[in-house]
């Protein structure tokens, strides 16, 4: 009887992973990164997205952390409340389907990053807008 963790062409064992000793699962931490990401693009608190799920402000905590995961059915109720497919959640994980447990280095998923980006859109004038970027880049050309 074959392992199931062997891949068919390498016949390599794959790491098993275990929470107890290596922390969350790094696909997990990815999609609860994900999830924080869209939430507060939405301008979700996260009191107002667990009261919607119907669970504590500190079980979406977890989920966001990927130290409890997310069952498929959860994943789903989430995917059509923040409007986003399910693979929303995975997008960006490595094709190899090894990520890293590295922290991700991407300034976009950033607190002040997604703050700053929903503060933008809602500006209504585009031409405001415009002006703003073009403040922003002359801001970060200044040596001081």
């Amino acid at each position: 009887m074959t392992d199931p963790s062997e891949h068919a062409e390498g016949r390599t064992r794959a790491k098993r992973w275990i929470m107890r000793d290596d922390g969350p699962h790094p696909v997990d931490m990815h999609v609860g990164q994900r999830l924080r990401m869209r939430r507060t693009l939405l301008g979700m608190s996260q009191e107002m997205l667990a009261e919607r799920l119907g669970i504590s402000f500190q079980q979406l905590q977890k989920y966001e952390k990927g130290s409890n995961r997310l069952s498929a059915s959860r994943l789903h109720e989430l995917a059509r409340m923040l409007d986003v497919p399910v693979s929303f959640f995975f997008d960006d994980l490595p094709s190899d389907g090894a990520p890293t447990a590295q922290p991700p280095t991407d300034p976009l998923i950033k607190r002040e990053s997604l703050e700053l980006v929903r503060a933008y859109y809602d500006i209504p004038d585009p031409k405001i807008r415009q002006q703003l970027v073009e403040l922003i880049r002359l801001l970060g050309l200044d040596d001081g």
